[in-house]
């Protein structure tokens, strides 16, 4: 049975980030993702050379192994070219880029992945998740180290092990070759997805009727109610008979980083590489990017990095256990000095009937009062006006105890002889 594509492709900035380092591409046969590393220095220039490198590519191939050699080869292309890109231009040294594509041919799809972007594949009510992560947890993971919830919030959950880009190891790309079939949705996304919205709200939406295009603005919209702390690319693909009639019309569109300009500015007499794209202050006002680490993929990195989180964690509880301790001296000393500051305090108010001076101030907190009686007159409250009573039920206060005392010896004035 023959099939085709509908496909469509969205990319957000997210609420936090300052720049849209990702990109991705639904083309003809050709779909694919990339998720710039390198912080704001070159992350956009990662993906966006990359992703324009690769979409070169889609085309129709005679079988799956003539676009299995063409994804890889291409791919390769693509890390040449970004780390050639970062040595002419040392503002870029560093930067990198995740890729995870799939090329159709007849019924098979082509995988080709490497970093933490995914692509997962709806079939049947069931979806699975199609790549693997190179990442530092998900290593943790595979050897049983720590649990995939505990990768979620992992501190390290954001170091890769596997990229493309300037890089000293030459990439290592996952390849497999796939059956695909009518009914079969598959999507390609960065990690400002699959990270912060919850795995069942994403199978819910994957798994709807709704077309390809409601789907994808459907995730990210959830990405964002998610609070979109990175940004978010999806490429959503349904797979139908080849005689379904549809409005869909094939086409090649990047998103993302990828659909501006990469151009070359002459600043101070340096060539700078930058995207070009439209002017957005409210990008300008937003955190720069917080790049993802790379190491290498071996067992000495392993192990150093694993020395590291465990020396960051041990750390972490320290400074956590002396921030406790400074709050709680800190809130100890504030509430010492502020009884202090009520013992200088004095109020007239009524005990025993009589007319009595009080040291610190009538509020209470709770059980806890902050006054006591520090001289009880002979005055007997009702022998003075109804004025002054309601007063002294609702205190007056004092400065200091030369006030009170005042205060006093007005009140004894104020005392209505007996008739």
């Amino acid at each position: 049975m023959s099939i085709k594509p509908l496909s469509f492709a969205s990319s957000d900035i997210g609420r936090v980030r300052s720049s849209n380092q990702d990109s991705g591409y639904a083309g003809y046969n050709l779909f694919f993702v990339a998720d710039g590393m390198g912080g704001h220095a070159g992350g956009d220039i990662a993906s966006a050379l990359c992703a324009q490198r690769i979409a070169k590519i889609d085309t129709v191939y005679a079988s799956p192994e003539e676009a299995t050699k063409a994804l890889i080869d291409v791919i390769w292309e693509a890390n040449g070219v970004l780390g050639e890109t970062a040595q002419a231009h040392p503002e870029l040294a560093g930067m990198g880029t995740t890729f995870s594509g799939m090329l159709i041919t007849g019924n098979k799809v082509t995988i080709g992945h490497i970093g933490d972007s995914r692509i997962y594949l709806a079939r049947d009510g069931k979806v699975t998740q199609v790549t693997t992560d190179h990442t530092f947890v998900q290593r943790l993971v595979d050897t049983g180290r720590i649990t995939p919830e505990e990768a979620l919030v992992h501190p390290r959950r954001s170091v890769l092990m596997r990229v493309l880009g300037d890089v000293e190891e030459f990439p290592d790309v996952d390849s497999e070759t796939l059956e695909t079939k009518p009914g079969d949705r598959w999507l390609l996304c960065s990690d400002g997805l699959s990270g912060p919205v919850p795995e069942d709200i994403m199978n819910g939406i994957l798994l709807s009727k709704i077309g390809s295009e409601e789907a994808a603005d459907l995730l990210v919209g959830e990405a964002l109610e998610f609070g979109a702390p990175d940004n978010v690319t999806v490429v959503v693909v349904d797979i139908v008979d080849a005689q379904t009639k549809t409005d869909f019309v094939p086409s090649a569109v990047f998103v993302g980083s990828s659909s501006n300009e990469v151009v070359i500015d002459e600043r101070k007499g340096r060539r700078i590489l930058r995207i070009l794209k439209p002017l957005n202050i409210t990008e300008l006002l937003r955190r720069p990017e917080d790049p993802a680490d790379y190491v290498p993929e071996s067992d000495e990195y392993l192990e150093k990095i694993l020395r590291e989180t465990h020396r960051r964690i041990r750390w972490r509880k320290i400074r956590q256990l002396l921030t406790v301790v400074a709050l709680v001296a800190a809130m100890a000393f504030l509430v010492v000095k502020a009884y202090e500051y009520t013992q200088t305090r004095f109020y007239i108010g009524v005990s025993n009937g009589h007319v009595t001076v009080f040291k610190g101030i009538k509020e209470a907190l709770g059980p806890l009062t902050f006054s006591e009686v520090y001289q009880e007159t002979n005055i007997d409250a009702t022998d003075l006006s109804i004025y002054y009573q309601q007063r002294l039920e609702q205190s007056i206060s004092a400065d200091n105890l030369q006030e009170a005392m005042r205060l006093v010896r007005q009140l004894q004035d104020a005392v209505v002889p007996n008739e």
